[in-house]
């Protein structure tokens, strides 16, 4: 669990400041007060307050309770399922009509991905991977991508001449190098800015 042991002039004091270092609130935390503060003559401090404040709130917890609430608000009929694997930490939305979850491209996904990272990065496992799915749609846009990946290094083997895909996020293109890296003909790397960043396949010299 996530903790930090922190002194103030105060005990609340403390608590405070080890909330801060924290970035997590108060009903996250369960707080051990370590020392007490005393006071010497004319009211001059002899030691400090110090706690212990350590976060118990799991980062699937509350990965779980975000999207449920934004779910219930919006007021659709889905579960929200959450699970570890690959290393990463996945919750899946699941039920119907939930596409509109998903919005253009993803990019609505992608906005709640971004913020639910934000809203659980202060909980008990907040550094690790973590990949939200609406629908199954992240399953099936990587499936889309490989078919893509592939397509494109066929063409450059028969034509011997590069194919520049069209622009991407980091993750999609991410997918098509992963999907091409050990291809024994074609090379991929990407160029422009973002958001016109595209991935180029090249034949291998």
């Amino acid at each position: 669990m996530k903790s930090v042991e922190v002194k103030g002039r105060t005990v609340e004091e403390a608590i405070d400041e080890a909330l801060k270092l924290l970035g997590v609130p108060r009903e996250w935390v369960e707080v051990e007060v370590l020392d007490v503060p005393s006071r010497g003559i004319l009211g001059l401090a002899r030691k400090d307050a110090r706690v212990r404040v350590t976060v118990q709130r799991s980062r699937a917890d509350l990965a779980r309770e975000f999207i449920e609430g934004i779910v219930r608000r919006m007021g659709v009929d889905a579960a929200v399922e959450v699970r570890r694997a690959g290393g990463a930490l996945h919750v899946d939305v699941v039920g119907k009509d939930v596409g509109f979850l998903i919005g253009k491209r993803g990019q609505t996904l992608q906005a709640l991905e971004y913020l639910l990272k934000i809203a659980t990065a202060g909980s008990e496992g907040g550094d690790e991977q973590l990949v939200l799915d609406v629908g199954g749609y992240r399953r099936r846009r990587e499936r889309q991508l490989e078919d893509l990946a592939n397509r494109a290094a066929r063409q450059v083997m028969r034509t011997g001449k590069p194919v520049m895909l069209e622009p991407m996020d980091a993750r999609s293109r991410r997918t098509i190098h992963l999907a091409l890296q050990r291809h024994p003909g074609v090379s991929t790397h990407s160029e422009g800015e973002e958001p016109n960043r595209r991935v180029i396949v090249s034949p291998k010299t």
